[in-house]
């Protein structure tokens, strides 16, 4: 039986260690596995489709004629001696081709981005759940702490109570105190699961998996610095930001749709050959045809108009992406910089000194020398001020991944 137990035991920390993933496990696998990303990668490969197409002419047209009723020898289907044949082919002309092509491939630079744009925002939000769920697990240890302390003191004043040693009024306030500790700890458990559920999702992985952060990997990205400043930030933002690169290309894109559109006043040549028994001035008559329609209006007209004024409004749109993107770097920077020195305020002495009291505070209290008021005023000052310490440390990494995912340049981690 204890080596069947070893085993199970050996088992089971095997499957725990499986559930572990670092960050770079869950970007690992959300490059391979995330269904959203697979199925965006197709639109590129579409794009691809549509310049295959653009490259197709027309196909060549071929016509036969053959006698149905002669009148002059009163024949039906005279085929042996009244027949005719032809072959044509349009010729684009004014560079319609080369337009369609060119317009083609800026299709897929588009598709390109669009893709460049969605891998960075399901990348950020995957990193941004990742560290959301890793201080949701520290902010359940901890109140779970709280909560198993509180929960045997309770017990015993709850039996001293009942015996009438201790008033009933002190175990309602230490009651109090557990119920905000059993509220905090179901909503933190709710999170979790929530956070777990969507990280399934970015992954593409179904089983639960833990995160792992050592606590120095923690501080270092706490503590890092942009490695850039300002103006430097809003460069690089608007050379890599795949959303601004968008309306830019977007423009271009426009500008070439109108030239297509323009060439397509261009009339084609068609250009054939026939071939006819006796219809014509001699037997067995080859002729070259030409044809060409007359430009006597432009029928495309419309559709030119059309596309200048969405070079127009792809340019305003532009302009407001490069002027918004500016805006959002430096507010993201600054919401960076507010949370990293609000929490730079706080020393590690300040923390260290925090868990000194708490352990001293529970020490004392058990040997009578802190009063019940004074203990439960600690206990919930400690409980909030331990979900803020973590909510703030989230919110640096949140604010940094905001701005990471502006500048589309690793610039903190």
């Amino acid at each position: 039986m204890n080596r069947i137990a070893g085993v199970f035991v050996a088992l089971s920390t095997l499957l725990s260690a499986q559930r572990q993933m670092s960050v770079a496990d869950c970007e690992t696998a959300f490059q391979k596995n995330n269904l959203h990303v697979l199925a965006a990668q197709y639109n590129i490969d579409m794009a691809d489709a549509d310049i295959l197409q653009a490259r197709i002419w027309e196909l060549p047209q071929a016509s036969l004629q053959f006698n149905a009723y002669n009148p002059e020898d009163q024949k039906v289907f005279d085929v042996k001696n009244a027949k005719s044949a032809e072959i044509s082919q349009l010729i684009y002309m004014g560079g319609k081709k080369k337009n369609e092509i060119a317009f083609a491939k800026s299709n897929k630079e588009l598709a390109q981005l669009q893709f460049s744009q969605l891998l960075v925002k399901l990348k950020t939000q995957l990193r941004a759940q990742y560290y959301n769920l890793y201080y949701a697990q520290l902010k359940l240890e901890s109140t779970q702490k709280q909560l198993a302390y509180m929960n045997d003191l309770l017990k015993a004043y709850k039996t001293q109570s009942v015996k009438g040693n201790v008033s009933l009024k002190d175990a309602v306030r230490l009651q109090s105190i557990v119920i905000q500790l059993s509220s905090d700890e179901n909503t933190i458990q709710n999170d979790i699961i929530g956070l777990k559920q969507n990280l399934k999702v970015l992954t593409g992985t179904s089983d639960d998996f833990e995160t792992e952060v050592s606590e120095e990997e923690a501080k270092q990205i706490l503590e890092a610095q942009p490695f850039a400043d300002m103006d430097d930030l809003k460069r690089k933002a608007l050379e890599n930001n795949a959303d601004y690169l968008y309306f830019l290309k977007l423009t271009e894109n426009s500008k070439l749709y109108a030239q297509w559109q323009k060439s397509l006043n261009t009339p084609d040549l068609t250009l054939g050959a026939a071939w006819d028994q006796t219809g014509g001035t001699f037997k067995n008559e080859i002729n070259l045809k030409v044809g060409i329609p007359l430009p006597l209006w432009k029928t495309n007209r419309g559709n030119i108009e059309k596309a200048n004024f969405t070079i127009s409004q792809n340019q305003k749109n532009a302009e407001y992406q490069k002027l918004n993107l500016e805006t959002m770097v430096e507010s993201s920077y600054q919401t960076w910089k507010n949370h990293y020195n609000q929490l730079s305020q706080i020393k590690t002495s300040d923390l260290d000194h925090l868990d000194q009291v708490y352990k001293g505070m529970l020490t004392n209290f058990r040997h009578g020398n802190v009063s019940l008021l004074e203990f439960t005023d600690f206990m919930e000052s400690y409980r909030q001020t331990a979900l803020q310490i973590y909510e703030m440390k989230k919110q640096i990494i949140f604010s940094a991944e905001q701005l990471n995912q502006l500048v589309q340049t690793k610039i903190y981690y």
